[in-house]
């Protein structure tokens, strides 16, 4: 409720410090979560009402063109009428302060991260909340416009290279999709691609209006074929816990008859376990405030939830996981790290370490992540 506020979305047109609302693509897919599962746990429907309040804000922000751009609208250039009926049609924006990179600026590395622009994996953390709101609301329209953002994004971030049969795809594009900001491709883009189609694709095969929805067949396909022969192993904390969400989204899927792809689930949790082995003899989870990134710890702690209702999903379906196999093996040396999370949201809910400048500069998305891993529900059920 302090996010809501502090980014004006309790209250329409102003927050509560009299400025514009403030969003910001990431950040506003994970409260969308938060938002949806305290609905869930209390029944209160201001919860819900919130989550689909910061639906239309950040479609109503995100998915037009910046106040200080000479450019207005839709990003999408439809007109308003349509532009509402199809608000995520021209994808959205990060929502970053500075402007966007011009063509004549030059490069500069440090200051990208801080241009406004279109992130891939941004994106799919939206399509992702947007089935949610769909699940929870019994409004297919969520999805669909999921399915519409995907088809955009696919299509503009994915890229034939001039030697080289699969496709690859562009880390950062500028707000109206026209041009690659950051050409190098994310490690994870095509896993997330490939689980969110998949995830998308499947709530439409259960819609009754299917046919008129867009189809993601071909682009599910593509993006099986760049995941083809990847590494996706890291040491980033953030990228562990989203490895392991993805893992159990993978084995949901598979659950449920809509994934064709079951080697996968080994691979991710192979990768993951890799990556946990090294972050934990690193002790980084020892070192002070000021030295640790809230956000990314949560991320890892978030994945470990994951881990944990992955193993009783398992446990839940022999007939799918055999018992004896490789991937019960895994499971098990994978609970040994999951102490990990207990310890994370414990320092972070001390009110004295959420008074570090690590905290305080990255407060909004500091403050969702902690409490998307303190109550995981919404965000990692499918």
């Amino acid at each position: 409720m302090q996010f809501a506020e502090s980014t004006g979305l309790s209250s329409p047109g102003l927050s509560s410090a009299g400025k514009l609302p403030r969003r910001y693509l990431w950040t506003d897919a994970f409260a969308v979560c938060n938002f949806l599962d305290l609905y869930h746990q209390t029944r209160d429907e201001q919860y819900r009402r919130l989550a689909v309040s910061l639906v239309d804000q950040v479609h109503a922000m995100l998915g037009r063109h910046r106040a200080d751009d000479t450019r207005t609208g839709w990003i999408s250039r439809l007109d308003e009428q349509e532009g509402n009926l199809h608000p995520t049609i021209g994808g959205l924006r990060i929502g970053k302060k500075m402007k966007e990179r011009k063509s004549s600026e030059p490069f500069d590395e440090e200051m990208e991260w801080d241009r406004d622009g279109q992130y891939y994996h941004y994106l799919t953390k939206w399509m992702h909340a947007l089935n949610c709101v769909s699940r929870v609301t019994m409004d297919a329209t969520f999805n669909r416009w999921a399915m519409e953002l995907a088809k955009t994004a696919h299509a503009r971030f994915t890229y034939t290279p001039l030697r080289g049969r699969n496709k690859r795809m562009y880390w950062k594009m500028s707000i109206d999709l026209s041009s690659p900001l950051v050409p190098s491709m994310g490690q994870h883009d095509p896993l997330d691609g490939l689980i969110t189609y998949s995830q998308l694709q499947a709530a439409a095969d259960n819609n009754g209006e299917k046919s008129a929805w867009p189809d993601l067949s071909a682009e599910i396909a593509e993006m099986a074929g760049m995941c083809e022969g990847q590494s996706w192993a890291t040491d980033d904390p953030l990228g562990i816990g989203e490895l392991l969400c993805n893992s159990f989204k993978v084995a949901q899927l598979i659950v449920s008859g809509d994934f064709e792809r079951p080697v996968l689930l080994e691979i991710l949790l192979d990768a993951a376990l890799l990556g946990l082995e090294t972050y934990a003899s690193r002790k980084d989870l020892q070192l002070p405030d000021d030295y640790r990134l809230a956000f990314r710890e949560l991320g890892l702690s978030l994945g470990l939830h994951a881990a944990e209702r992955l193993q009783a999903l398992i446990l839940r379906h022999p007939d799918l996981f055999k018992k004896n196999g490789p991937l019960p093996a895994r499971i098990k040396t994978l609970m040994h790290y999951t102490p990990m999370a207990e310890t994370i949201e414990t320092f972070w809910l001390d009110s004295e370490n959420r008074k570090s400048g690590t905290w305080t500069a990255h407060q909004d998305i500091n403050m969702v992540m902690l409490a998307t891993s303190l109550a995981p529900g919404a965000y990692l059920l499918l």
